[in-house]
């Protein structure tokens, strides 16, 4: 019991005299000092980074908002033209002017909405440029 006494006295004196001087206190202080002023800048610059980026958002999403009102501005200035109105009035209600007459075409079979086609209609390939002479100044 008396040499753990003395082992624990030992490490004790070594401990004050060799570790807890005045220069290691004030490197410790130094250093913990260091390391809490490097974090507190680490947080302040990474919490800064992040509201620029939230104000780079918000501005670009203002300058959108901005430009949508103006495009709305727009079409409602030009729904409230004559142009536009009497666009849609024959359009949606077969309206016309005195004097004009209203021409009614069906729709396209589909043999006319291929008839240009640059494509071969038995293969499915597109045809040659002289394959297209051919049928156009033989038929």
């Amino acid at each position: 019991m008396d040499k753990l006494r003395t082992s624990l006295r030992r490490f004790g004196y070594f401990t004050k005299k060799d570790f807890l001087t005045v220069h290691n206190i004030a490197t410790a202080g130094a250093i913990i000092l260091g390391l809490v002023f490097t974090y507190n800048a680490v947080t302040a610059t990474t919490r800064n980074w992040q509201l620029e980026q939230k104000l780079k958002e918000r501005t670009l999403e203002s300058a959108k908002l901005e430009i949508e009102v103006e495009t709305l501005t727009l079409e409602k200035q030009y729904f409230n033209t004559d142009e536009y109105q009497e666009i849609m009035a024959r359009k949606k209600q077969n309206k016309m002017l005195p004097g004009e007459t209203m021409v009614i075409l069906p729709d396209n079979t589909e043999k006319a909405k291929n008839k240009y086609s640059d494509f071969d209609s038995g293969t499915g390939k597109k045809r040659s440029n002289f394959e297209e002479w051919l049928d156009f100044l033989f038929g």
